[in-house]
């Protein structure tokens, strides 16, 4: 009988068949204990931890009972380990250890002897210092696997052993937190890898085509089997293709692939099935097909954007009219207010107004093939960001590497794929343009102004060349003496701070807690509101506006109080990463604060994980699968959250760009009420979640929380609708007729339906 395991992929990158082993494994999920603070003792096997705190391994420490704490700490677990392992393997020559995902750094012990350093194997007479620290990215999110020789004197067979691990946690979350920790023998599968994400799907004539690369990476081991690509329809589970190969692959060989698919309006399943020779062992990789429902823009133009836009009397003023349709086009804004003027040939409209008041304005694009016209709303009095900030931040993608190279070349993108054309408008620089804080180059000038490192050698040149694409520039800095990354801060400089960033052209700051916990007397709400309010005094001095985002993690409730300190967007959540369980924690945890969002004042639950993010320097295809993207764009749109893109825009794919730039969906996220999405029913898997727009009408997302697909009838009276409402898909941008009580739809597992009702 065959032996089968099934691995759920949930990821479009780079995979080894490393987990369809059926071969004994030691989980070591409990047992841990945990120490605050530093001592190599620690490592010891005869150290005495009776007096340790027992801690779990799938969680962050801050969760159990250690916020704030940033630093050292250690875990220690004794585990024994039979020579058994090693006999009933397939493959003797390697053990495993492998310890999930680690926030920031770790040093790895066994029995008093290292053997891993930040997911490096490391031999037991390698140095312990503190050089693992500084590490060229942070590695929050990367997997700690360690091998040593099933002949490696550190391992004690048959007896018990001691690992022990040394972290160290930059800033924000820290500890050993996937919860999937555990010691086994190398498995045959792990020399398999499957590149199948590395080269995405390609939409061309109907279809949907994949290129990959199954490759042996042993240096010794010839691997036989079959291999099998089967795909099937996600909805109704129709078998839509199917080939099966006999492969022989020679140590370090590979043998390439290439299939296509029928386009479906639906997500299908691929399994990648490899089955090993010698036992008959199954392992699959299942990963689903992106698919494409916004269609092309038309060649007539079409103005898209904002409808509202605010600035204070006498700032500098930069609107760009987003419109799609054929380039070249020409453009016109009828009666902008004295002080602004427009550039008919980029549809940038700049200059100052004095007068506090409120401007209607006629936007005007045409080209060869017709013309088109928008209302745009120009509010001058006491309020930004009228409608959530739209555009691309640095830090899930390139981290501590970002560089002036790479951001100009997000701001080519935005250009050539036409990003600019659908209202994105910020590109911002997050943490790594600073010098690094324990660096001996000197941090400031002689008058104590903030300098950059040598990846941005002229910030200001970088602000007006991004001005001059009709884009915007964001910022990025801590309230205290460091940033999350150990580069300097704001602390004690904020005016010069302020004035720096004005000189440079900033329109946009993000502000991030950080090392503020070492300055912070306390944990109260006081404390966490002090330094922001600093800030906030230092941006009113200067002869610039700049978008105020305050980066605290949700602590003290700060949805009550950011707009008292001029905030006009604050993070709710700790940070997101590219995994289902990330995405739904955080998305649909928004509804306290649904009542404090407004124009000028929005709820920030974090940056976009779509495409391809790493947190630098090393970049892989999100987790998400396509349907989980759909219901990240849309939930975010929903709640009227800012939309930060986190990716590297130069490897956009189609269904990236598609995911981006449908305006209907857009519309719902920039609608001038700016009122917040809030859930109208719960039920078993199924959420439904409503958000009033401006014209009257509604925006509802049905949510499939579940592993199944679901039919589901959503009735307009248990959420307040009239009976015989019209209904509007948004993604696919089609009408789908009037519906007199109810409304009927397939929901796809961690799916949505994306509607507006309208009379």
């Amino acid at each position: 009988m065959k032996k089968l395991h099934l691995l759920f992929i949930a990821v479009l990158f780079s995979f080894s068949f490393l987990s369809a082993q059926t071969e004994q494994s030691i989980q070591l999920k409990d047992g841990w204990k945990f120490k605050v603070g530093d001592n190599l003792d620690y490592a010891k096997p005869g150290y005495d931890d009776s007096q340790w705190k027992g801690i779990q391994v799938d969680k962050i420490w801050e969760q159990q009972g250690y916020d704030p704490l940033d630093g050292y700490a250690w875990y220690r677990i004794k585990v024994f380990i039979p020579s058994s392992l090693k006999n009933n393997s397939f493959l003797k020559d390697s053990l495993k250890i492998f310890l999930g995902k680690i926030n920031n750094f770790d040093q790895s012990f066994i029995n008093g002897n290292i053997f891993g350093i930040n997911g490096k194997n490391v031999t037991a007479n390698t140095i312990i210092d503190t050089s693992f620290l500084y590490a060229p990215t942070i590695l929050w999110d990367y997997n700690r696997r360690y091998t040593l020789s099933v002949d490696d004197p550190r391992i004690l067979w048959d007896k018990e052993n001691v690992i022990a691990v040394r972290v160290f946690d930059q800033g924000g979350q820290g500890g050993i937190y996937t919860g999937n920790a555990a010691i086994s023998m190398v498995h045959i599968g792990e020399y398999l890898s499957l590149d199948y994400g590395q080269v995405p799907f390609l939409f061309k004539n109907k279809t949907a085509s994949k290129s990959f690369t199954i490759k042996n990476t042993s240096d010794k081991l010839t691997i036989n089997g079959k291999f099998t690509i089967k795909a099937e329809n996600k909805l109704n589970k129709k078998i839509i293709y199917e080939k099966t190969e006999v492969l022989k692959l020679e140590p370090k060989s590979s043998k390439y692939f290439s299939f296509s698919l029928v386009n479906q309006d639906q997500s299908s399943y691929v399994n990648y099935i490899f089955e090993f020779a010698h036992n008959k062992e199954q392992t699959i990789l299942k990963e689903e097909t992106p698919y494409i429902l916004t269609s092309a823009p038309s060649q007539k133009p079409k103005i898209n954007g904002a409808k509202v836009y605010g600035q204070r009397p006498n700032k500098p003023f930069l609107y760009t009219i987003a419109a799609t349709g054929v380039k070249p086009m020409m453009f016109d804004a009828v009666n902008l207010p004295k002080g602004l003027s427009i550039d008919e040939k980029t549809g940038i409209i700049t200059g100052k107004v004095s007068d506090k008041a409120e401007y209607n304005v006629t936007l005007v694009a045409k080209n060869k093939f017709g013309s088109a016209k928008s209302k745009l709303r120009i509010e001058i009095g006491d309020k930004l960001a009228l409608t959530p900030p739209m555009g691309w931040n640095s830090w899930n993608v390139w981290g501590l590497t970002v560089d002036q190279e790479k951001v100009l070349a997000s701001a080519k993108v935005y250009k050539e794929k036409g990003l600019m054309n659908h209202g994105w408008t910020f590109i911002n620089i997050d943490d790594g343009w600073e010098i690094v804080g324990n660096s001996t180059d000197p941090k400031r000038d002689a008058d104590g102004n903030i300098l950059c490192n040598s990846k941005f050698p002229n910030m200001k040149a970088l602000g007006d060349s991004l001005h001059a694409l009709g884009l915007k520039f964001g910022i990025y800095s801590s309230p205290g003496p460091l940033t999350c990354g150990g580069y300097t801060a704001t602390y004690q400089h904020e005016l010069q701070d302020a004035k720096s960033f004005a000189s440079w052209g900033i329109d946009y700051l993000k502000y991030d807690w950080c090392s503020y916990d070492n300055i912070a007397k306390d944990t109260s709400r006081a404390e966490r509101i002090k330094p922001y309010t600093i800030m906030q005094d230092a941006l009113q001095k200067i002869d610039r506006d700049i978008v105020y985002s305050l980066c605290q993690y949700g602590m003290s409730k700060v949805w009550e109080w950011g707009g008292s300190v001029g905030g006009n967007l604050w993070r709710t959540t700790g940070d997101i990463n590219d995994t289902w369980q990330s995405l739904s924690d955080i998305g649909f945890s928004q509804i306290e604060n649904a009542k404090y969002a407004k124009p000028g004042n929005w709820n920030d639950p974090d940056m976009l994980v779509v495409g391809w993010v790493g947190w630098g320097p090393s970049l892989h295809p999100t987790k998400l699968t396509p349907d989980e993207q759909y219901i990240h764009i849309s939930m975010w749109s929903l709640l009227s959250a800012p939309l930060l893109i986190g990716c590297d825009l130069t490897r956009l794919d189609d269904f990236t760009l598609n995911l981006l730039t449908n305006d209907d969906v857009l519309a719902i996220d920039q609608d001038p009420l700016g009122k917040q999405a809030t859930p109208k029913i719960i039920k078993d898997n199924i959420q439904v979640w409503v958000k009033d727009l401006e014209d009257g009408n509604k925006a509802i997302g049905i949510f499939n929380l579940g592993s199944e697909t679901k039919k589901y009838s959503l009735d307009f009276s248990e959420i307040g609708i009239k009976a015989n409402s019209k209904v509007r898909d948004l993604w696919r941008q089609k009408n789908l007729g009037k519906f007199k009580e109810k409304f009927e739809t397939l929901v796809p597992s961690h799916g949505v339906v994306l509607i507006k009702l309208f009379e």
